[in-house]
């Protein structure tokens, strides 16, 4: 018999899949440039020339050594090239032996819920939120407690405050944001920092601070996005290679846990024993190797500024409301109307494909994914002027 859990998350997942599935059809039916894909967010710029040249080097090397099996936390090599960044991007030295590769950023956070939840643990979450956070909770038998945002969607932390417990066992930020585009400024995080040890101490119990950072390396107004692992000690990273060297399919990342956690050898040990239990003990091998070599480097990301400022101004002129994106490539509109599912549907009419806010935490806006062409772009702007027409907004 089906968990009630299993179909809630099955509609999660399908609710997000909708848009897409729709928009294959209609590009079946009427041509892939005529439909204005805002939907899924897939980078669209190629991985950097020193990806092809690492596995083009590994596929002239031995196969037997190039394939062979590996460690299951993660090749060496990774592990030492991963605590190196890791060190520069939070200011003190990351440590080899707390760093674990996984399948993904999405692997990383299944291994972090299974590993730090028990059934009846609460998990806090950020609205707006990445989908599937839920599934990862639930998953493990948490709870999930989602926060709403500030007027900036910002976490709004007097609702943290409220919401910390004896039952509160992890806080899941991610920055930059998917689906807002927000950057989680210096001050709030080392004021949840403050918070998360009032708690501990009031309670009696560790609250792990996750940091979901696929994003991190596409950020436009700022120098560097803040590290949260800086602010706080018992925090873990949960790191993925799909966004900064656009490697999506090939489900490489890792989590490091913080050198200056003071139980992180459990901690490890944790998650190395959740990795195991849900299958995912071993990332893909070659892509460690290559990623071993490549760690640090990003693809063009100046496609994505570009793409940003000429959607947002465009939106922006036409009457849109707008939150303008510190990084990642999604851009948050606030819905003409109150239901951001019927605004949705309405733009369709105009072969514009924008996921409503609902599945995010939030109601009333859109998402829209700007990894896309720039001529796709500019050739919707048209569809938006009558979507615009049509609320009056122009």
């Amino acid at each position: 018999m089906l968990h009630e859990n299993h179909l809630a998350w099955g509609y999660t997942k399908n609710c997000m899949r909708e848009l897409s599935a729709y928009g294959a059809r209609r590009k079946e039916e009427i041509g892939a440039e005529n439909v204005f894909d805002f939907g899924l967010g897939n980078p669209n710029v190629p991985a950097p020339e020193a990806v092809r040249e690492a596995l083009s080097a590994l596929n002239a090397a031995d196969a037997l050594a190039v394939h062979a099996p590996v460690p299951a936390e993660g090749l060496p090599e990774l592990r030492r090239a991963a605590a190196s960044y890791e060190s520069g991007v939070c200011g003190f030295p990351m440590e080899p032996e707390y760093i674990l590769a996984t399948c993904g950023a999405a692997g990383g956070l299944a291994i972090c819920a299974n590993a730090l939840l028990r059934p009846g643990d609460e998990a806090i979450v950020f609205a707006p939120f990445f989908t599937e956070y839920r599934v990862f909770i639930e998953g493990a038998g948490g709870k999930v407690v989602s926060l709403p945002p500030d007027a900036a969607l910002l976490p709004d932390l007097d609702a943290l405050e409220q919401a910390l417990n004896e039952k509160t066992r992890l806080v899941l930020v991610n920055t930059p944001n998917n689906p807002s585009g927000v950057v989680l400024p210096e001050a709030l995080l080392r004021r949840m920092a403050e918070l998360l040890r009032e708690a501990r101490e009031r309670f009696g119990r560790t609250i792990y601070l996750v940091s979901d950072e696929p994003y991190r390396e596409i950020v436009y107004d700022l120098p560097a996005a803040p590290c949260p692992l800086r602010e706080y000690d018992d925090a873990i990273l949960c790191y993925s290679f799909s966004k900064s060297l656009s490697l999506p399919g090939e489900r490489l990342g890792y989590l490091a846990v913080s050198s200056r956690m003071a139980e992180r050898e459990a901690v490890f040990a944790a998650l190395k024993r959740a990795a195991h239990v849900l299958g995912y003990a071993g990332a893909p091998a070659m892509m460690q190797r290559a990623a071993a070599q490549c760690i640090g480097l990003t693809s063009d990301l100046g496609v994505y500024r570009r793409n940003r400022d000429l959607l947002y101004g465009a939106l922006t002129e036409l009457g849109f409301s707008c939150v303008k994106p510190d990084g990642a490539f999604y851009l948050f509109m606030k819905s003409p109307e109150p239901d951001a599912k019927a605004c949705s549907d309405r733009a369709k009419k105009y072969e514009l494909l924008l996921a409503p806010s609902d599945d995010f935490g939030v109601t009333g806006y859109l998402r829209l994914a700007y990894c896309v062409s720039t001529a796709m772009i500019e050739r919707s702007v048209p569809a938006f002027r009558r979507l615009a027409e049509e609320y009056g907004l122009v």
